[in-house]
């Protein structure tokens, strides 16, 4: 059996595709900003869409885990620490020595406080959004643990009304500016709470008469175009701050449910999978390359892209591979000392070799 979620690296490919074509936009010997920008913010939505992905996967993995016998908080965080700090502390390091920096970029990217820290050096602008999946692997483990599955439901769902009504507020009422009513755990937090809720609810949602055949249906298809839409809801704060964000994570939640349960091919192509299983390096990497501000040689297209995929491919070839080998040495060893039977309920939740952090 496979261990991969079906159509999830696919989905990681197309989101880490709608970061790259929005940076790489305005980039010279490219098309014009104003292309990336023409359904919205481009790079936004690829977030977003790697946010839902992150709270639906880290949630089933951790109801696995409950469904098993408990949930290890330090198992957890020995996996996560050997996915996400290798490939981003050698980014880091690499990006410190060549490249300059503004003062406080260093010390936030090395403690994923850089959705705190707006004042950046475009290199490090994009760690914002690894700030906040770094802060929801350190809080939401422990709250599954806390208040088991059946309390978590009510933790997601607040996170999903109070994050609107708090960017809200931020926004109109206390002048806080664009950058950190969008970066900001407290105002981004709903993207991941919205992949949580459908982990935490889809076993329920397939039992309620016709919502699988709803799942299923090609028209169901039409909130693909509709994405995009929602997306440029991003130019009217009115309307998207408190409503507009809601519905798009949620859109975004239900495709993911109908590409897991009724996989398309595309999304399980060669082409995809292989963009997917190296999104988090391109991710970590694309910043450097895909300037548009940046006048040296490598900032310019073809160049950029060609260099931000060999990047891509030395990290994950010589750092994640290696880690992602030594953790699953360590959860086999783990697995081997407790083996026990499965259920089919379970089988649905093995972790994937590769996760996108966003």
């Amino acid at each position: 059996m496979s261990d991969r979620i079906p159509s999830l690296d696919g989905l990681r490919a197309l989101s880490i595709c709608c970061v790259l074509f929005a940076h790489l936009c305005g980039t010279r010997d490219f098309l014009p900003v104003t292309v990336a920008r023409f359904t919205g913010d481009l790079g936004n939505l690829g977030v977003r869409i790697f946010f839902v992905i992150s709270g639906f996967l880290i949630t089933g993995l951790l109801l696995k885990e409950h469904r098993g016998g408990g949930i290890s908080l330090k198992r957890f965080y020995l996996r996560r620490t050997l996915r996400i700090f290798p490939a981003a502390f050698l980014f880091i390091g690499v990006a410190a020595c060549l490249f300059p920096l503004r003062s406080g970029d260093l010390a936030h990217a090395l403690t994923y406080t850089s959705n705190y820290h707006p004042v950046h050096a475009w290199t490090m602008g994009h760690l914002w959004s690894l700030s906040v999946e770094e802060q929801f692997y350190l809080l939401w483990p422990a709250v599954v643990l806390l208040l088991a599955p059946a309390g978590a439901k009510w933790a997601a769902l607040a996170a999903v009304v109070a994050a609107p009504l708090l960017r809200t507020v931020a926004y109109f009422h206390l002048g806080m500016s664009n950058e950190a009513v969008g970066e900001q755990f407290q105002f981004a937090m709903d993207a991941i709470a919205a992949g949580c809720l459908l982990a935490l609810l889809r076993d329920r949602l397939a039992q309620i008469p016709g919502w699988l055949g709803i799942l299923r249906s090609n028209w169901l298809l039409l909130l693909v175009a509709a994405l995009p839409v929602l997306n440029l809801g991003g130019l009217y704060p009115r309307a998207w701050l408190p409503v507009g964000q809601t519905v798009l994570n949620f859109t975004v939640a239900v495709l993911i449910e109908r590409f897991v349960r009724y996989p398309p091919a595309f999304l399980n192509s060669r082409v995809l999978v292989w963009i997917g299983v190296r999104s988090y390096s391109l991710y970590l990497w694309q910043q450097v390359f895909l300037n548009r501000t940046g006048a040296a040689w490598y900032n310019a297209s073809p160049a950029n892209v060609a260099l931000a995929v060999l990047a891509a491919m030395a990290s994950y070839a010589w750092i994640e591979r290696p880690f992602l080998g030594l953790r699953k040495a360590l959860e086999g060893g783990r697995r081997n000392a407790q083996a026990q039977p499965e259920t089919s309920a379970e089988a649905g939740w093995k972790s994937p070799g590769v996760e996108f952090a966003p």
